[in-house]
């Protein structure tokens, strides 16, 4: 009976142990580097933005696009209305305060279209105009049922032709850097997926050690008491294992820190806790400079800067020079007019009318101010100029300097991740001939602080070749593992 007691018992702690185990697997949630790069382009705050900002700069090009197309306007004023005293001018040219008590209402549809080539307008307009004369209980109406017209400035500076050229490729840049915008915060989030997963080693590490440096201690003790030891080793024993539950706190600290830091970056809402899984499988693939190069040029939204600060500054030197002589405006129309005192009426026999007009200002003296303005605009072209070829060099030698840099850290995972493999053998002989009295503490310290070194900087080389992909990545905006562009040109 007492057996059968103590079977039910170990059966029942079995199945709680193996239940509370359950449930904190439960409580962890596994994400490899791609998921967590997911997570952050699909939820976090600066997606969000990127996606903010790309739909604005659509809709600035959106309103650069309807200044070309035709603008329907209804306008006019329903009512005016006056009941006041007011000086009028009599025929005699002398003014009398007289008593208006009216109402003048209007009426206006227009239909315009810009003229991108000239920088005019021409428009189709209809007009309708009401008098109500209270005082005199007088009705009047006025209209041009219908007239055509064209204003065009002659000699002066077109917007709209250089919009033209240049709003398209602020357009287009804007694309591309949002593309830009996403592959750096799959940097960003690369960056704190291994600041966590490093935290996650270290407090491997430090388990590990605490394991370790208890188990040496307690059979340190058993030495010492045959007097096998001195007692400064023992006591150096000691001050390891004390420092390895210092290391074990602090490492859970910065494990939280890191974990909180990764979990704000991508917007995470779950409530379990991260664990990462280290990607320790790198694509097999060489990065051509030439190729980079190319496809930086040909992909980058700073390729299509270089041209738009170009063109920004030629419009600005065109802007002084349309300013700085003769400003003539030509204005023409031609259509129908009527009065009538009803509204039957009003379109009955309309009577044409013509408009021409040419307005004109010249400077004659200004004491050097335009000649001045079109100096400091051409100046300022030879500096967006030179600035747009230093830059550009600065861009070709970012592209191949991160090609270098990409390829050696390529190389050098390989090399961190067997200098690991023999910081961890070495420490094991290390311990092993330790135990058997072989080596002392110092030599057994030594070993133990190069497997955790060695450990640590095959991390840090998967963190550092992992960000550089994606930098180069976000530099070339070109997928070299899929040999695909990024930018698709949507």
């Amino acid at each position: 009976m007492n057996k059968l007691a103590c079977s039910v018992v170990l059966a029942l702690l079995i199945i709680i142990h193996t239940s509370h185990a359950q449930e904190q697997v439960k409580n962890i949630e596994y994400l490899t580097l791609q998921d967590i790069i997911r997570l952050a382009k699909n939820q976090s705050t600066w997606a969000l933005r990127a996606e903010v900002v790309k739909e604005n700069r659509y809709w600035q090009y959106r309103v650069f696009k309807s200044n070309y197309n035709p603008q329907l306007r209804l306008s006019g004023e329903l009512p005016n209305f006056q009941r006041t005293f007011q000086q009028v001018r009599q025929p005699s040219g002398d003014y009398q305060v007289r008593f208006i008590n009216n109402n003048n209402s209007s009426l206006n549809l227009s239909l315009s279209q810009s003229i991108g080539l000239t920088g005019g307008e021409i428009f189709l307009d209809s007009e309708l105009r009401r008098f109500d004369d209270f005082t005199n209980d007088r009705i009047e109406y006025n209209t041009n049922p219908l007239f055509i017209g064209f204003r065009q400035p002659l000699f002066s500076f077109n917007p709209l032709l250089w919009d033209k050229k240049i709003e398209p490729l602020r357009y287009e840049e804007s694309k591309r850097e949002y593309v830009e915008d996403m592959e750096n915060i799959s940097k960003e989030a690369t960056r704190r997926f291994f600041d966590l997963m490093l935290a996650q080693v270290d407090i491997e590490i430090a388990a590990k050690n605490l394991a370790n440096n208890d188990t040496i201690f307690k059979i340190a003790q058993g030495r010492y008491n045959l007097g096998n030891i001195a007692e400064n080793e023992l006591l150096q024993l000691e001050l390891n294992l004390m420092n390895s539950r210092q290391s074990v706190a602090q490492a859970n600290l910065d494990l939280e820190t890191s974990s909180l830091r990764l979990k704000s970056y991508i917007g995470y809402t779950g409530s379990q806790a991260i664990s990462l899984i280290l990607p320790e499988s790198i694509p097999e693939f060489a990065v051509n400079d030439m190729v980079a190069l190319r496809q930086a040029l040909a992909n980058r939204s700073e390729a299509i800067s270089f041209r738009r600060e170009v063109l920004e500054a030629e419009r600005d030197v065109a802007q002084a020079k349309g300013n700085a002589g003769l400003d003539a405006n030509l204005f023409g129309s031609f259509g129908l007019t009527n009065r009538a005192d009803d509204f039957e009426s009003i379109y009955a026999n309309p009577s044409d009318q013509q408009q021409v007009r040419i307005g004109f200002e010249i400077p004659i003296v200004d004491w050097g101010r335009t000649k001045s303005r079109v100096k400091t605009a051409e100046a300022n072209k030879k500096l967006a100029e030179f600035a747009v070829q230093q830059n550009r060099v600065q861009f070709e030698e970012e592209i191949l300097t991160q090609v270098r840099l990409f390829n050696m850290l390529r190389n050098q995972i390989e090399i961190t991740q067997k200098s690991s493999e023999i910081g961890q053998k070495s420490y094991d002989i290390s311990k092993n001939r330790f135990l058997i009295g072989k080596i002392s503490i110092t030599d057994l310290n030594d070993a133990l602080e190069k497997k955790d070194q060695a450990r640590r900087r095959y991390i840090q080389s998967l963190d550092e070749f992992w960000t550089a992909y994606y930098e180069m990545r976000r530099l070339t905006l070109y997928d070299f593992a899929e040999n695909e562009v990024l930018y698709k040109g949507e």
